[in-house]
Formats: C-alpha cells, sequence, structure tokens
C-alpha cells in the first residue's frame, strides 16, 4: 500500500491540511483498491488555527512514507521548526516523494529540497519566498510545479489541483477524474496555468464559456478550429481569445489540446482501441501526430502510459467503460 504521511505542527493552514486527509485520508477503495495508507506524522498535539490535532506518529516516522504531503505554513515571517525541517529532509533521502501545498513551500525550501529547482507557491509570498532562498526558482504564474520526487503548489484551490495530479500520477486520470467528481472541483487543471491573481473563479453558470465548453467536449473527434469556436460563442476570435485566458488561464487551441490529450488517456485506460483509432476519437488526426503531442504533453509514448496505467485496477477493480473525461 502507498503510504501517504502529512507533516504537521503548530501553524500550520488547516485549509491545505484538511484538503490533503479529504483526498488521501478517505476510505475510496471503491475507485482503486488499495487506496492510500493515510499517517499524520507530528511532535506532539498540535494546533491549526482554532483546531487542535493528535498525530499518529511523530515526525520521525515520515521515512517510512512513500510521499510525505506538507500543508501551508501560516506565518512565514517566522523559520519553520528545525525538527520539522530534517524530518522533511530525512523523508526525501530516504526515498519518498515530497510535496507541499501553498507555504508549505517555505519548509521544503528550508530543507534544501528546492534548490536548483523551480518552484511555486501561494502569489502573494512568492517574492518572500525567492529573496529567503535565493538558490530556488520560483515561479509565481503557475498552479503547481513537478519535480518528480518534489512538488510545489500554489495556494489553495491550486493545492487541490496538486493532490489530484498525484492520484493522477498513482492511480491514472479515469481515478482522479472520479474524486474529483466526488469532490465537485475541476477534475484536471494543468500546472501550469496561471493562477488567476486578479480573477474571480467564475460561477459555473455565470461566464461566457459556459455554454461553448462543454460543446466542445463533445466534439473533441472534430477538426475545430479557433474561427469554429468563435462562431459557436457568437463572439470575435479575439474576443474569444480574451475570455478563454480570463476564464482558463490559457489560449483556446492550448485548452482544447490539453481536453484532446484529457480523452486519449482515458481512452488509453480504459479501451484496447489503438492509437490510430485514438488519434481518431481524440482529433488528433493520425498516430504519429498524437504520439508527438501526447509526448510533449505527458512524457511519456502513448504505449507507455497505456501499459502503466491498465494495470491500475479501477472501480469494482476493473476500470470503467470507455468514455469521455468529463467536463
Amino acid at each position: 500500500m502507498h503510504t501517504v504521511a502529512l507533516a504537521v505542527t503548530d501553524g500550520m493552514l488547516h485549509f491545505e491540511l484538511s484538503l490533503a486527509y479529504e483526498v488521501f485520508g478517505s476510505d475510496l477503495t471503491h475507485l482503486a483498491d488499495p487506496w492510500y495508507g493515510f499517517t499524520v506524522c507530528g511532535p506532539g498535539a498540535v494546533r491549526a488555527g482554532r483546531f487542535r490535532l493528535e498525530p499518529d506518529h511523530g515526525l520521525d516516522h515520515l521515512p517510512r512514507a512513500r510521499t510525505v504531503i506538507v500543508p501551508g505554513w501560516a506565518d512565514v515571517d517566522v523559520d519553520p521548526p528545525a525538527d520539522l525541517v530534517e524530518a522533511v529532509r530525512a523523508a526525501h533521502e530516504a526515498g519518498a516523494r515530497v510535496a507541499s501545498l501553498c507555504t508549505g513551500a517555505f519548509i521544503l525550501a528550508a530543507a534544501g529540497l528546492l534548490d536548483g529547482r523551480r518552484a511555486t507557491t501561494h502569489w502573494a509570498h512568492a517574492r518572500e519566498l525567492a529573496a529567503r532562498h535565493p538558490r530556488v526558482e520560483v515561479d509565481p504564474d503557475v498552479l503547481y510545479v513537478d519535480n518528480g520526487s518534489v512538488l510545489t503548489s500554489a495556494g489553495k484551490a491550486a493545492a487541490m489541483d496538486l493532490c489530484l495530479h498525484l492520484v493522477r500520477l498513482d492511480h491514472g486520470s479515469s481515478v482522479a477524474n472520479a474524486v474529483a467528481r466526488r469532490l465537485v472541483v475541476p477534475p484536471h487543471r494543468d500546472g501550469g496555468q496561471a493562477q488567476f491573481v486578479t480573477t474571480p473563479v467564475p460561477a459555473p453558470d455565470n461566464h461566457p464559456l459556459a455554454g461553448l465548453l462543454p460543446w466542445v467536449i463533445e466534439r473533441l473527434d472534430r477538426p475545430l478550429t479557433v474561427e469554429d469556436l468563435a462562431r459557436r460563442a457568437n463572439m470575435s476570435s479575439r474576443t474569444l481569445g480574451r475570455h478563454f485566458r480570463s476564464v482558463t488561464g490559457t489560449t483556446p487551441l492550448q485548452w482544447l489540446l490539453t481536453q484532446r490529450i484529457r480523452h486519449a488517456q482515458e481512452l488509453l485506460e480504459t479501451t484496447d482501441d489503438s492509437v490510430e483509432a485514438i488519434a481518431a476519437a481524440t482529433g488528433m488526426g493520425t498516430a504519429t501526430t498524437l504520439r508527438r503531442h501526447f509526448n510533449r504533453t505527458v512524457g511519456v509514448p502513448p504505449d507507455t502510459y497505456r501499459r502503466t496505467f491498465r494495470s491500475r485496477p479501477g472501480p469494482e477493480g476493473g476500470g470503467r467503460p470507455p468514455g469521455r473525461p468529463d467536463s
């Protein structure tokens, strides 16, 4: 069983802490069996805001976990406790994957895990992280950064994006999408997407693209262009691009490519369709085009992805029938 350990101490942000518990600590064996083994590690009883938390183990237990989650650190002007920093460093040295949520990046930076690496944190604290840790390449404009064994996220909702990204890496996109549906959150926002520093998150049916995006999802097998989308939305291509940037943080074509890749992942996991058939079903045209975009986006060829994730158990232990990913 893949063990996830939550590293806690006084002064953690309770939102990120409870968010990690909701994803990794809930019993979701109906989605993937085994699910994660979850444990909370701390120096003793700790306070997170107005909440008191009793850890299962001491911080010395962290190196036994395969994944360590470090929640947000409330007061970034105060150095994090030395015992927490050392325990996180020891866990990484023991081979654990370490992920920080929001300002938890300050703890990873103090442990030296971000030296020479690209990282992110909540946009309001990115400048402070860069000033205090000049060897870290701080990117304030993304939702999360995956460096393999070390991952960092921006604040609040972006912490959920990173948690779902970890589930996707471990169990595949079908399971991650099912977790997202359970939590009523978007199933996938790419890590390179903007943090929406000044733009509020739109209500589900209260933004200019509310009718367009589901329409596109149902037509991924067609050779859609920006002009097609603009015509459907009854707006100019320039206006469409402006609304896409505002609502999704990216361009129409990049968003469309992301949806095609997601659908390809779903089909690779849940069907025996050939790469050529999947290329046609996702609007990629040819297997060569699919392989090029898939490899560049996901990091592995479609065939490798299928071998990896077809072995993962799905709901009821057998995966789901073929179907489009949720919009």
